[in-house]
């Protein structure tokens, strides 16, 4: 379906831009939300009328985002999660999570479709990702995820945390009891050979 942009869209176009996208992709999600309008004479001639509006509209939009920037680079982003002893996490931290976060310490309001996080986070650690506030304002931060507050500030400062140590002391004693079993066959074959 050829539509025309009325608004910058990443990975699509710019400001009347005219584009060819999928039937679905237009009538669930850009029409709807007044991201563009369908192709046609009338459409274009009422684009052109209301392009000068759009475009205004669109620089206050990157102006507002561009107030938040600092906001959301001093972020904190602080999040406790309870995890194994091998560091995987007992669920994941989303991008809904990271946005709520952010709302939280920030007051920086931000759709969880703007955080560009790819996939969820499963493990402990400190990772980075970006916040599109704008499709031309785009923020990077770092997230960090830990059990602990100490864990926390360990990664803040660059430790490398480790896991797995209570893994190795817990298969010790399980080696140890391998020869108490041998001796014990070993006693049993002792006392059969001693009643023939």
């Amino acid at each position: 379906m050829k539509v025309i942009l009325t608004e910058k869209i990443t990975r699509l176009g710019n400001i009347g831009d005219t584009v060819e996208v999928k039937t679905g992709y237009a009538r669930n999600f850009l029409l709807p939300n007044n991201k563009a309008l369908r192709w046609s004479r009338e459409n274009v001639a009422l684009f052109e009328a209301q392009k000068a509006e759009l475009q205004a509209r669109h620089e206050n939009a990157r102006k507002a985002a561009e107030a938040k920037v600092d906001a959301v680079k001093n972020a904190k982003m602080y999040m406790i999660r309870q995890a194994g002893d091998t560091g995987q996490l007992y669920g994941s931290v989303s991008s809904r999570d990271i946005a709520r976060t952010l709302k939280e310490i920030a007051n920086v309001d931000v759709a969880s479709a703007q955080v560009m996080l790819g996939a969820p986070i499963k493990s402990v650690g400190a990772f980075d990702t970006k916040i599109a506030l704008h499709p031309d304002v785009i923020v990077p931060i770092k997230v960090y995820v830990a059990r602990t507050n100490d864990e926390i500030e360990a990664l803040v400062a660059g430790k490398v945390l480790t896991f797995g140590t209570k893994k190795v002391e817990e298969e010790a004693p399980v080696a140890e009891q391998t020869p108490v079993a041998e001796s014990a066959d070993k006693a049993e074959e002792a006392v059969a050979e001693v009643a023939e």
